[in-house]
């Protein structure tokens, strides 16, 4: 693929003292490794390199032309001859150029953003399905994988980075795709990865505590996910958002605001909430069974009888935030209805493991969650179904938030039965100073440790091997207990501070399922 330069870069406002017109770019690149004869370079600084250091060595192995931020104007290197275009931001112009580089794939798509802290991933599953009942094609962009076309690929990022991302959604509209439902991060609105996109739907799932490591406050958090709604979203767009009873929820404040802006006439706003009035999609007491939800969620077009494998109140607000976002779209509730009704599974997400061979296991469950919110909702969810003892094993990750550890210490204490304390993503941090944090927090609740790992009825372990807290947690648990492992979910992977190793929870507990079954068969027999 070759553009012309001055093609590009329509939307970008730029100063150079260099003639652009003739130059042809074949591709578009921010990493100087990846630059091959005929590039545009892009100087992006990062969290750890900057890419203003590296523009000699792009020279070097044929870039055409150099974008860089006007800070550098009197520190970037001219060890070349390259024409160099200033711009105010280089992230923000990348995204512009990426999308003008692959003819603005999105304009032949219908965009669904998602963001919120939990609960994105669930409901892109569910929307896909949605979109795929109403007759459309869907292609998801999110944290497990992409998905389009037949095939699923590995997602490196939430959301990709623009020049990924726009490649990506070339390709999606040249396999036939009709509608992408895309998760989008709140790093990837901070740092413009979404720039060149509008959405037509975006959906606000919640906000709860994460990611302080990046954006140090509540309100800095807020602010990177309200932009989907005021900088990404189509004049004519739907935003809808879920609200809760309380007064200082999140989501209720942005739809408030969202109102004031939107007063002149411009797109949609739908409320979703669980029995709140005044929403414009609302569920009302919900049955909840073992592996079965049923509820009646009220529309303005009319009523879906739900009946769906997915539990919990959590996941009732997905399919909420689902029937929001269909209402959004025009699908009739026909479709929406025959979507809810099929078996929709989410790898990671409240999975369960199993194995055959032995009826007396304990149930096993596999959750992504990571945040003091989401750890509080699965426990609560599995409470629900009355087990005789309920087990958890987490951990927190390292290099990230620290605040977040004794406050899922003590939800975890306070909610679960057996605590094993275990590692996560340790990264640089020590692993037993991170679960010495998490204690603070099971202490704080009240719950007394394990010692020896005696056989009790409650208590707290610190294990740090997490294959060993699985193993000791399947163990220990009877037929009628449940055993959550969380925080990791669908990920194949831990990384500590010697790098990144294959590790997969579910791998993990079947595995130990497999070892309980094979020992209570060695009991039998003798």
């Amino acid at each position: 693929m070759t553009k012309q330069l001055s093609d590009i870069l329509h939307g970008v406002s730029y100063t150079t003292d260099e003639v652009v017109s003739g130059i042809a770019i074949r591709a578009v690149v921010a990493d100087s490794r990846k630059v091959e004869p005929g590039s545009l370079f892009v100087c992006v600084k990062g969290l750890v390199v900057d890419g203003h250091d590296y523009v000699a060595a792009a020279a070097a192995k044929g870039a055409v032309a150099i974008i860089a931020n006007r800070d550098r104007m009197q520190t970037l290197s001219r060890d070349h001859s390259l024409p160099i275009l200033w711009v105010r931001d280089t992230r923000k112009a990348m995204g512009n150029i990426a999308a003008a580089f692959y003819d603005h794939p999105a304009a032949g798509l219908i965009m669904v953003g998602l963001t919120g802290t939990n609960g994105k991933t669930t409901t892109s599953y569910i929307l896909e399905e949605v979109i795929r009942c109403a007759g459309g094609n869907p292609g998801v962009i999110g944290t497990i994988n992409y998905r389009y076309g037949g095939g699923e690929f590995p997602a490196p990022f939430t959301t990709p980075e623009p020049l990924e991302l726009q490649r990506l959604l070339r390709e999606m509209v040249n396999s036939g795709v009709t509608h992408v439902v895309m998760e989008v991060s709140s790093h990837a609105l901070a740092m413009y990865r979404i720039q060149g996109l509008l959405f037509d739907v975006a959906l606000f799932t919640n906000l709860t505590r994460d990611h302080l490591d990046y954006h140090f406050t509540m309100e800095a958090y807020y602010q990177a996910k309200k932009r989907l709604f005021v900088d990404y979203l189509k004049d004519s767009g739907v935003a809808v958002i879920v609200v809760e009873a309380s007064e200082d929820d999140w989501g209720r404040r942005l739809y408030d605001e969202l109102s004031a802006a939107r007063k002149g006439g411009l797109g949609a706003l739908i409320a979703c909430g669980l029995g709140i009035a005044g929403c414009d999609i609302s569920a009302h007491n919900p049955v909840f069974r073992c592996g079965e939800t049923r509820v009646a969620v009220q529309t303005s077009r009319g009523q879906v009888d739900v009946c769906s494998n997915l539990v919990g109140t959590f996941n009732l607000k997905n399919i909420v935030a689902a029937v929001g976002v269909a209402a959004g779209l025009r699908i009739d509730l026909a479709s929406v209805t025959k979507a809810l009704a099929q078996t929709i599974r989410v790898p990671g997400r409240l999975e369960a493991i199993s194995v055959p061979g032995c009826q007396g296991l304990p149930s096993v469950f596999v959750d992504y969650a990571h945040t003091p919110d989401a750890l509080q909702s699965v426990l609560t969810t599995l409470r629900q179904l009355a087990p005789a003892r309920l087990f958890v094993v987490f951990g927190c990750g390292g290099d990230r938030d620290p605040g977040k550890r004794a406050l899922m210490g003590e939800i975890a204490g306070r909610l679960a039965d057996v605590v094993i304390i275990t590692a996560d993503n340790s990264r640089s941090e020590s692993t037993e100073s991170i679960m010495s944090e998490i204690e603070r927090g099971v202490v704080m609740a009240g719950m007394e440790r394990l010692d020896n790992h005696q056989k009790g009825d409650r208590g707290f372990a610190l294990i740090s091997a997490r294959v060993q807290a699985i193993a000791y947690a399947i163990d220990l648990a009877t037929a009628a207990d449940i055993v959550l492992v969380s925080g990791k979910g669908h990920e194949t992977y831990q990384i500590t501070v010697k790098g990144s190793q294959f590790f997969d929870d579910r791998q993990e507990a079947s595995k130990a399922l497999a070892a309980k079954v094979q020992k209570m068969n060695n009991e039998g027999g003798e």
